[in-house]
């Protein structure tokens, strides 16, 4: 069984250009010096920002090049999930269109509770 390790994953930028400077000064027979570039690593970081909706505004997916589908998945009274779909020609219009579905579903929702409870 053989293991195959990355010999050079602890290699850093700086210490390929050390070594870049050596190779020239012995081999080439330069006088070749180390850059004085210093590299703020923590100025070029930027995080990762996933495209994540909030809980409970829905999922939008596009359809075709002309189509945009919105879609909610509520918990109805019985306890089991219905999903609700609101269709759309644009992205922005979808996004508005599912928010008046999901409220007006919440609001049916909780009164159907509300009933089953009085009865």
């Amino acid at each position: 069984m053989f293991t195959t390790l990355n010999i050079y994953s602890h290699v850093t930028d700086t210490m390929r250009t050390q070594a870049s400077v050596k190779i020239d000064r012995k081999i080439g027979g330069t006088n070749a010096e180390m850059p004085n570039t210093q590299i703020n690593i923590a100025e070029q970081f930027e995080p990762y920002v996933p495209k994540i909706r909030k809980s409970g505004t829905g999922c939008l997916y596009q359809i075709n090049e002309n189509l945009w589908e919105g879609s909610f998945y509520p918990k109805m009274p019985n306890g089991k999930r219905k999903k609700f779909n609101v269709y759309a020609k644009t992205k922005e219009e979808c996004e508005q269109a599912p928010t008046v579905m999901i409220e007006e579903k919440k609001a049916e929702i909780a009164a159907e509770k509300a009933r089953i409870a009085r009865a």
